[in-house]
């Protein structure tokens, strides 16, 4: 089976096309033909080794996300048929319940080889079928992106109607949190570099936007939006250079969920703020399958549409890759396997 692989070194220059033997699901396994992958930001540090020991040993098969059919049972599976679409599981091994270490370094996509391969051969426990009205693309949108976006406005909050929620970005994670929002009943603001983003993400459902490069100080107009009142719920995925401003407009008690770090990683935020006005601080990595199962459910009864911007063959995976790491891109970047 063809492959994209990380082979001889880390780094960039070192992910290439090759050939594996085709794997056979051995007991409680399941063999999937991918049909489609989708990127993330880990794609970008994976190569490079980015998450240190964790990253995983070479060769290794990058990309998190994709979706597939079922094409073989192993002896005594019986959560899927052959036939079946789906999806596997970011976190492997947390199926439910607290995390700890083992449930969340059993990634795909390093250190666990992930979806950039013709077929994909996991236990069981670990893929969940997807609803039938999305295209392949738009379910390989949904382990890793869809899932933060859910366990960050649905499993950690009590979010309903009247909730005031602000989004940074329109990446896949950020678009997910609108939509999520929006089915709770929320009031969503958005923040974005570009206008034309902004009005595409009114489309969706957002109420407000502002553009944080014309108003680099847009936590004071952001919580103007709220009455003064501030934020229920922040979708922090800047990091470094938007937590501080963060701070500024969520309400007291309010929660701020972290996610990403793309303005870089280093703490340079007013702490104080945290502890006055009783804010919460919530780390958010993804989420466990109980809550991809219980997400699914929710987009299966609303015909919820994931938000593709650009499907790229299997082997553009590199060009792919620098469209994400572009920032140019309005929702998912998808492999077509």
């Amino acid at each position: 089976m063809r492959v994209f692989q990380i082979q001889d070194d880390w780094g960039m220059d070192h992910l290439q096309l090759a050939s594996r033997r085709d794997p056979q699901p051995g007991p409680g396994q399941v063999l999937l033909r991918m049909k489609a992958a989708s990127l993330n930001y880990r794609d970008l540090v994976v190569p490079n080794r980015g998450y240190g020991s964790f990253t995983g040993t070479l060769p290794l098969i990058p990309i998190s996300d994709g979706v597939g059919e079922v094409v073989e049972l192993g002896a005594g599976v019986s959560r899927l048929c052959v036939g079946d679409r789906a999806c596997p599981c970011f976190h492997q091994g947390w199926l439910a319940g607290a995390p700890d270490l083992e449930r969340l370094t059993q990634t795909l996509g390093g250190p666990v080889d992930g979806m950039m391969a013709d077929l994909v051969c996991l236990p069981e426990s670990g893929v969940v079928k997807v609803p039938a009205h999305l295209a392949d693309e738009q379910a390989a949108t949904l382990p890793c992106a869809a899932l933060t976006a859910w366990s960050a406005v649905v499993t950690y909050d009590t979010l309903g109607p009247g909730s005031r929620v602000l989004v940074q970005g329109t990446g896949g994670v950020a678009l997910f949190a609108l939509q999520f929002a929006k089915l709770l009943g929320a009031h969503v603001t958005v923040i974005s570099s570009s206008d034309a983003k902004l009005a595409r993400a009114q489309a969706l459902g957002a109420d407000a936007g502002i553009n944080y490069l014309t108003t680099p100080d847009w936590a004071r107009p952001a919580r103007a939006i709220t009455g003064g009142r501030g934020f229920d719920h922040i979708v922090e995925l800047g990091g470094e250079k938007t937590l501080p401003q963060s701070l500024r407009c969520i309400r007291p008690g309010g929660t701020l969920s972290m996610i990403g770090v793309l303005s870089g990683s280093s703490l340079a935020a007013p702490l104080g703020l945290v502890v006055t006005r009783l804010v919460r601080l919530q780390g958010i990595t993804v989420g466990h399958r109980d809550g991809f199962e219980a997400m699914l459910r929710a987009i299966e009864q609303h015909r919820l549409q994931p938000v593709v911007d650009r499907v790229f063959a299997f082997e553009e995976l590199k060009e792919a890759m620098g469209w994400l790491k572009s920032g140019a891109h309005f929702g998912k970047i998808c492999i077509r396997h």
